[in-house]
């Protein structure tokens, strides 16, 4: 009989089959995968356009697949089409496969008043649960994503983890690289044993917050339009994912 097998582990596991390098902007990702019908593809389009616009996504790159096409070991059935997103949790691969002190904390809705971050108001962690905390989050309705990208007000999926404060100056350099590569999910990095949002760090590390990369996907289930999303669902090379702004 198979174990379960805790989320902390998943993303231990995926941090030695991840292969993307910010500096060549090449390789593999983690990716989140959503099945929706094809008459609502103009709707998701229009709601990956607002929450790219709002800040909110965490990649500028994802991918709308037709039906037929192959994704990871699914392929979209007749009648649908598959948003791909990169999951947040390549940058805890990443970090883990650069030699960096790394714990994945966990994942929940982070508050936001005034277009700022404020709070997380609820969190899961990584070791204690065996389905993603995202997945989670958009299947109880608990988001509110569409009042962040209208007003600025509402909950967006998050997520923090921790990183040893004497790698601080590695870590910064791997941020950067990030971020002129268009992977723009990082919300903060806290100071060492200073809580961020509400969550404790341990003592001698510091915080870091992510942009969860589901929430165009849980601003669209919103709607009440149908969808079926599976968090971390396997690898894609970063190349088959395309600008949003190319998106049609």
């Amino acid at each position: 009989m198979e174990q379960l097998k805790f989320v902390n582990h998943r993303i231990d596991e995926y941090a030695l089959q991840v292969t993307y390098d910010p500096a060549t902007d090449s390789g593999k990702v983690i990716f989140n995968l959503t099945l929706i019908k094809e008459e609502d593809r103009s709707y998701a389009v229009d709601i990956i356009h607002q929450s790219h616009k709002a800040g909110i996504c965490v990649s500028d790159r994802m991918l709308i697949a037709d039906a037929g096409e192959q994704i990871g070991e699914r392929t979209i059935p007749k009648g649908y089409c598959g948003i791909v997103t990169m999951c947040s949790i390549t940058l805890d691969a990443i970090l883990l496969r650069n030699g960096i002190p790394i714990n994945p904390i966990g994942g929940g809705l982070l508050e936001i008043k005034d277009h700022v971050p404020r709070r997380f108001t609820s969190l899961i962690r990584y070791d204690a649960t065996t389905i993603d905390p995202t997945q989670v989050m958009i299947d109880h309705g608990s988001t509110g994503i569409s009042g962040v990208i209208q007003f600025g007000k509402g909950s967006i999926l998050a997520n923090i983890r921790e990183s040893h404060m004497e790698a601080e100056p590695l870590l910064f350099e791997i941020l950067d690289l990030f971020g002129t590569v268009g992977f723009t999910g990082i919300l903060d990095v806290g100071s060492p044993n200073r809580s961020m949002f509400g969550v404790p760090v341990t003592t001698n590390y510091q915080g870091i917050v992510m942009i969860g990369g589901a929430n165009p996907v849980a601003a669209f289930i919103e709607s009440g339009r149908w969808a079926e999303t599976t968090a971390m669902k396997g690898l894609i090379p970063v190349s088959r994912l395309v600008h949003i702004d190319d998106i049609e």
